[in-house]
C-alpha cells in the first residue's frame, strides 16, 4: 500500500502540565517518550498498517513510559491501587472496545482492542476484563509493576490535604490530568482514535472517567478522530469527543473550529477544563487545550516527529 501524502499520527500525553511540578529532566524525558511513541506509530504507518494498529502502537509506548498517567505511571486510588481505563475506536467500521478498572493489565489499550475484535461487547470492567485478558493472551503483571514513587507521593499529598480539609477538585486541579491518547489517518484514508489513563489521583468508589467511554473521551468515524484529556466528568456530560466530530459531520465546521468550540467552549462553560487532539480525513490536526501545558505531538509521512509541552511551545501545523 502506498501511503497518502496526508497520512499522519498525532498523540497527547495529557493536559494539565505545570512548570511548578516538573524539572528540566522531567520535560526532556517526556519529550523523548513522545518522540518514541510517534516513531513507533510511524513505523506502522510506513508498513501500510491500518490506523487502528498505528494508534495502538503509539499508545503502548506511552503506557510503558512512567512519566504519563497511564499504564506504568498510573496514579493511585484512595485505597492505594492503580485502576486503569482505556478505549479504542475504528473510524472505518465504527467498531470500538473499552476496559475500565483493571489492575493487572500491562497495556490496557491492547485489551481494549481484544474486546473489540474478539468479543461481542464494547466494554468490560474489573476482574471480568482481566479474566478475558488471560484468555486472549494479553500480558498480565503483578499490581506492583505500576508503582512509581512520584505517583505514590502524589497520593500521600492528596490524603494529607483531605485530612486537613484542603483537597481541591476544580478547574486547574491536576488531579484529573495525565491521560494519553492517539489519533491516526492511514494510507487508505481511514481514521482511528484511542485513549488510556490511570484516572484521577485519590479517586474512590470505583470512579471511572471519560477515557474508556466511547463518545466522551474517544471517538472516530469516517471524517474525524478525537482523543481527550481533562476533567472526565465534564467530557462525559458534554459527550466531548463525539460532539467535536458531530460538528464536523453535521455542522460543516472545520476540525480546528469544532475542537476549539467544544474543548474551550462547551467543556469550560460546563465547569471543566482540559484538552484534546482531533484529526480529520484530510490530515488536519487540532490541539486545543486550556491548561498551562499539554504533552502533544505529531508525525507525518516524512518520519520527522514534532513535539511540544507548554502552551507557548511552537508546534508546526501538518504540511508546514
Amino acid at each position: 500500500m502506498e501511503p497518502l501524502a496526508t497520512a499522519v499520527l498525532a498523540i497527547h500525553g495529557g493536559a494539565g502540565v505545570e512548570r511548578a511540578g516538573m524539572t528540566a529532566d522531567d520535560v526532556a524525558a517526556a519529550r523523548a517518550a513522545l518522540e518514541r511513541a510517534l516513531r513507533a506509530g510511524h513505523a506502522r504507518l510506513e508498513a501500510g498498517a491500518p490506523a487502528l494498529e498505528v494508534v495502538g502502537a503509539a499508545i503502548t509506548v506511552l503506557e510503558d513510559a512512567p512519566m504519563f498517567n497511564a499504564g506504568r505511571g498510573a496514579v493511585f486510588t484512595h485505597d492505594g491501587r492503580n485502576e486503569l481505563d482505556a478505549s479504542l475506536m475504528d473510524g472505518a467500521s465504527g467498531r470500538a472496545g473499552a476496559v475500565a478498572g483493571v489492575q493487572r493489565v500491562r497495556n490496557p489499550i491492547l485489551l481494549a482492542r481484544a474486546v473489540m475484535e474478539h468479543s461481542p461487547h464494547v466494554m468490560m470492567v474489573g476482574a471480568g476484563a482481566e479474566a478475558f485478558a488471560g484468555e486472549q493472551g494479553v500480558t498480565l503483571v503483578e499490581p506492583a509493576y505500576f508503582h512509581t514513587d512520584k505517583r505514590w507521593e502524589q497520593l500521600q499529598r492528596a490524603l494529607r490535604e483531605d485530612a486537613a480539609g484542603q483537597a481541591q477538585a476544580g478547574p486547574g486541579s491536576t488531579m484529573y490530568f495525565g491521560t494519553v491518547g492517539a489519533v491516526a489517518l492511514d494510507g487508505a484514508g481511514h481514521l482511528a482514535a484511542g485513549t488510556s489513563t490511570g484516572g484521577m489521583t485519590n479517586k474512590r468508589y470505583g470512579r471511572v472517567g471519560d477515557s474508556p467511554i466511547i463518545g466522551a473521551g474517544t471517538w472516530a468515524d469516517a471524517a474525524c478522530a478525537v482523543s481527550g484529556t481533562g476533567w472526565g466528568e465534564y467530557y462525559i456530560r458534554t459527550a466531548a469527543a463525539h460532539e467535536i466530530c458531530a460538528r464536523v459531520r453535521h455542522g460543516g465546521e472545520d476540525i480546528r473550529t469544532a475542537a476549539e468550540g467544544v474543548i474551550n467552549g462547551d467543556v469550560v462553560r460546563a465547569g471543566g477544563d482540559g484538552g484534546a487532539i482531533a484529526l480529520d480525513a484530510g490530515g488536519t490536526v487540532a490541539f486545543p487545550f486550556n491548561t498551562e501545558g499539554m504533552f502533544r505531538g505529531w508525525i507525518g509521512t516524512d518520519g520527522v516527529p514534532h513535539v511540544a509541552v507548554f502552551a507557548e511551545d511552537a508546534l508546526p501545523a501538518v504540511g508546514e
